[in-house]
């Protein structure tokens, strides 16, 4: 069965980080049932909504972080800090 078939919902874990400041336009999203490094090469290029309506951020999985599946994700506008720890959904 395809991974991109199925609705895939994942995670806010954090910030990309670095030495000085966080990035708060780009997120590290753990999806569930991605676990690998070759399932979640599989994401990039994937557009990712967080939120509802016009509140709605949109990003693009733009690469992978680590080898345990979780991407990162570039959104268009900076992401508040109530969104860690919440749901988003890939669309496509």
């Amino acid at each position: 069965m395809n991974i991109l078939s199925q609705k895939i919902i994942g995670r806010i874990t954090n910030y990309r980080l670095g030495e000085s400041a966080q990035q708060t336009k780009e997120c590290l999203i753990e999806f569930k049932n991605i676990d690998s490094a070759s399932a979640a090469g599989k994401l990039i290029g994937q557009k990712v909504i967080w939120g509802i309506g016009k509140k709605a951020h949109t990003g693009k999985v733009v690469g992978m972080h680590g080898r345990n599946g979780m991407v990162r994700v570039k959104f268009s506008r900076p992401v508040p800090g109530q969104a860690i720890g919440t749901t988003v959904e890939l669309i496509g």
